[in-house]
């Protein structure tokens, strides 16, 4: 298993590097490195890494969450109104209404493994998007009419929505039986994670304002209350649950919004974690998919992916309706709500996992998006900003 882990890493982050340098996501990098060492192609990755690699991209899709929480700006969000709330579901809702239509026609699958795909797709991706919205920030352009705060408002809770919504799916395509109480319990759910994750932020707080500890040791004990809480929900059996990955996200929130100057150090460990953890994601994702599946399905993947695209844009059209923004910042905010990656590599291997019929073309489809989407959506923003949006004039 060592020999695995060093070559996940070396040479993860090697191709991962070579494409940062041709101006590419390196994250397309470790999904090559992934598809070459995985058992398809060299078998160079060792079975018991393999074995683990659904709870390794459960903990880094623990990561992503936490990251989010620290640093939402909640305050910005209110200020946004309307079209911040909008987006924080909508694109998503009509990008998997587009999948739930034409999944069954191209790939031949029921309308459920069509809305377990479609969840999977429909999540928009913060290591693509936020980066790039800090640096129109920064830039000043769009943010007279808070263009990039929109879309980073946005892409952290629409993250979390998909999550519990393909949570909802893989359940009742497990079996699960669908009644009244179950939908009754996803609002109370939320509510309860949110609630949970709010009131642990707080405690956080309290604790670490009364014992001084380093910033590694609170990051360790946030990761620790992480898990126990995704262990929590995975073993109630009662017919009210709680979302634990809502909960995540919430003590975040709650921390920042009672001990801010610590949530912005433990949220800078958080990006420092998460570059092992990225590596991790990618590669391991990229090691399950079958090469010669993706020969079968690639060119109807590629359509399908391209035609929920323009759901999606249609959905932040929607969410857009109404606002001071004109028809190049419009166009501008479409686009650059289009990349996929983190959400797509951190849950599209579990239906494989599950052992649903869907499995493989889930994650064979969320493959092809990530490669598609991130880099194309990637330079379509980099290239756009200046022409499609205004910079802010300052003093």
């Amino acid at each position: 298993m060592l020999l695995s882990i060093a070559l996940v890493l070396f040479v993860g982050m090697s191709l991962g590097g070579i494409c940062k340098a041709l101006k590419l996501p390196s994250l397309i990098g470790m999904l090559a490195t992934g598809i070459v060492l995985g058992p398809y192609v060299m078998n160079l990755l060792c079975p018991e890494l393999l074995a683990i690699s659904t709870d390794l991209r459960k903990i880094a899709l623990i990561i992503i969450l936490t990251r989010a929480g620290l640093g939402m700006d909640v305050s910005g969000l209110k200020k946004l109104g309307r079209p911040a709330l909008f987006m924080c579901f909508l694109p998503a809702s009509v990008e998997l209404l587009g999948m739930i239509l034409l999944g069954p026609i191209f790939f031949g699958i029921t309308h459920l493994e069509a809305a377990i795909l479609g969840a999977v797709l429909a999540a928009v991706s913060p290591a693509v998007v936020v980066p790039r919205m800090v640096k129109l920030t920064e830039e000043g352009y769009g943010t007279e009419k808070g263009i990039p705060q929109l879309i980073l408002a946005g892409a952290s809770v629409d993250d979390v929505f998909v999550i519990i919504l393909f949570t909802t799916f893989t359940g009742i395509a497990q079996g699960e039986q669908v009644s009244a109480m179950s939908f009754v319990n996803l609002p109370v759910s939320i509510v309860l994670g949110a609630g949970i994750g709010y009131l642990l932020g707080f405690l956080g707080a309290v604790l670490f304002r009364r014992f001084h500890m380093r910033d590694t040791v609170k990051v360790i004990l946030m990761l620790s209350v992480s898990l126990f809480l995704v262990v929590c929900e995975d073993a109630l059996q009662t017919p009210i649950t709680f979302a634990s990955l809502i909960a995540i996200m919430f003590m975040g929130i709650g921390l920042q919004h009672y001990r801010e100057e610590v949530a912005k150090r433990l949220s800078a460990k958080y990006n420092k974690l998460w570059i092992p953890a990225e590596i991790f994601l990618f590669v391991l994702v990229g090691a399950t998919v079958n090469v010669s599946y993706l020969g079968k399905v690639g060119l109807r993947a590629v359509l399908v992916v391209l035609l929920v695209l323009l759901f999606r844009m249609a959905g932040v059209f929607l969410c857009v309706i109404g606002t001071k923004l004109n028809a190049k910042e419009r166009a501008f905010a479409m686009m650059a709500y289009t990349p996929k990656a983190t959400v797509q590599a951190a849950i599209g291997g579990i239906p494989l996992a599950m052992g649903l019929p869907c499995g493989e073309l889930v994650l064979t489809v969320a493959v092809l998006a990530i490669v598609l989407t991130a880099p194309l959506g990637a330079f379509a923003i980099d290239v756009s900003y200046r022409r499609l949006l205004k910079k802010e004039e300052r003093a």
